[in-house]
């Protein structure tokens, strides 16, 4: 990704194909090495809408006039139209832009570049792109909590087994499971409009790094441009890559949040515990027997791509000096790619998730194994007087004679050690009927109503709050997009002032 050079201004003679560089730089074995032009596709958009709005403020704030900011603006028109494809060569897209326009007005088009550098223009093009980017992963995961509490919703009754340590652990339902990673995603969803905040900020007029002396209107471009506010120390505005930093950061616990989910179900498919879409699934080259959740493990497998990206960045970043160093090159890539591969992974995981089958037998009986409504027991118990811990020791003993094909002593047993422990038989603190209810895996989740519980009724409360974090999140993304659009309306309408 661009990030060259620091020269401020343009000679106005300057040879369009070296427009930077001059003919002492523009040569050597070196220049493709120094080159982004290929890797600035993706900020060929957002730099005409720096270049468009920088001019506009100049010719407002009388530093260019009105009739080399027209000339100016109609040859970036030129240039959009013809795309990235037919920038003439040069060291980024930057110069490769700031040649296209000479080439079209003569001499002139270098005032476009007046009182900035590409230090500040690069990161002005960085921010403007990385916030769109952001919002199409906002809007993805936003899409994603909408699946799975549409799987809530439809999963509520069915139990299945939860897990701690890959051990039974206690009955819990499907839905109940698909909450907790929507919760997750809700706080993924917070921390990416967070750093939105600090994404959205405008560095022009920053210079290389230490102002210019043109009397520029920051605030103006910011205006134009859909920035929130103003990067105020030009040093700052123009050297920090840390917006990269945090919006990497908050895609790479994203990642480990689908890593989570995915891992869940590449399990839960081992064991027969879900049916997968074929759309989710291959098979193996030669078993034909197979079904097997590929895509998961992919989505497992690419949230290395994203802590790689956190690694790359912040390495890049932690040995640069102030202010502008060449390195910062390399450094939006890292941003980029984790992006894209992470929003690919949202798609899938939820869409996985949201077309699967949940067989509802199986899940139950599997939901009774390994005496897994034992909490429950020793809750029932301690719910009567027996000292928890008591309890605890009661049914962990009930539990250490189990048989090997038992997966949960009966009341008889459990009454033995109850009579041996406490000194009394269990009817003394629960009647039969309640404690064979607790044994039952459907039972003991509808004992669990507290609040974020697997109980139904505790399930559908977390549904109606999950609902209104949704629409709250919908509304920001709404509102942020909004704002971009109508900078962007403001821009052309100021461009077309002067076409």
């Amino acid at each position: 990704m661009s990030d060259g050079g620091d020269h401020e201004t343009a000679d106005a003679n300057a040879d369009s194909e070296t427009v930077v560089r001059r003919d002492r730089f523009a040569g050597g074995p070196a220049r493709s090495f120094l080159s982004s032009l290929s890797d600035d596709e993706r900020i060929f958009a957002a730099d005409l809408a720096v270049d468009r709005a920088h001019v506009v403020m100049l010719a407002e704030q009388e530093i260019i006039d009105r009739e080399t900011a027209g000339e100016v603006l109609a040859a970036l028109a030129d240039v959009a139209d013809a795309g990235h494809g037919a920038l003439p060569d040069g060291e980024d897209v930057h110069e490769a832009i700031e040649s296209a326009v000479i080439e079209r007005v003569g001499p002139d088009g270098g005032k476009m570049h007046t009182a900035r550098s590409r230090n500040d223009e690069v990161a002005a093009c960085i921010r403007y792109r990385l916030r769109e980017d952001v919002l199409d992963l906002v809007e993805t995961v936003v899409g994603a909590r909408e699946q799975l509490l549409d799987v809530a919703r439809a999963e509520r009754e069915t139990v299945m087994p939860g897990y701690t340590h890959l051990q039974p652990a206690q009955p819990t339902t499907v839905a109940h499971w698909v909450l907790s990673y929507e919760q997750a995603l809700q706080r993924d969803t917070a921390r990416l409009l967070d750093a939105y905040e600090r994404v959205n900020q405008n560095p022009l007029g920053s210079a290389a790094f230490a102002g210019t002396p043109f009397d520029v209107d920051r605030e103006r471009t910011a205006e134009l441009l859909g920035f929130d506010s103003v990067a105020e120390n030009s040093m700052d505005a123009s050297a920090t890559r840390d917006f990269l930093v945090e919006t990497t950061s908050a895609v790479a616990t994203l990642a480990t949040t689908l890593s989570g989910l995915a891992e869940d179900v590449v399990v839960m498919a081992s064991k027969g515990h879900v049916d997968l879409d074929d759309d989710y699934a291959s098979t193996s080259s030669i078993m034909p027997q197979k079904k097997n959740p590929d895509t998961l493990e992919l989505v497992r497998g690419r949230t290395g791509d994203a802590v790689a990206g956190l690694n790359g960045l912040l390495t890049n970043l932690k040995g640069q000096p102030r202010a502008y160093n060449r390195d910062l090159q390399r450094a939006g890539r890292h941003a980029w790619d984790a992006i894209d591969s992470v929003t690919e992974s949202v798609e899938v995981a939820a869409g996985a998730v949201a077309t699967a089958d949940w067989p509802a037998e199986t899940l139950e009986a599997a939901a009774a194994d390994g005496f897994a409504t034992a909490t429950g027991v020793a809750d029932l118990l301690a719910m009567a007087g027996v000292p928890f811990r008591t309890a605890h020791e009661v049914v962990a003993e009930a539990a250490a004679g189990l048989g090997p094909e038992e997966d949960a002593p009966d009341y008889a047993a459990l009454s033995a050690v109850a009579e041996d422990v406490l000194g009394e038989p269990l009817s003394a603190y629960v009647d039969r009927d309640q404690l064979e209810a607790a044994l039952d895996p459907a039972e003991s989740v509808a004992m669990r109503d507290s609040r974020g519980g697997p109980a139904s009724d505790a399930v559908a409360k977390q549904v109606s709050v999950a609902e209104d974090v949704l629409a709250a999140d919908s509304e920001a993304l709404t509102d942020r997009r909004q704002a971009v659009s109508q900078a962007a309306d403001r821009r052309q309408t100021e461009v077309d002032r002067y076409v």
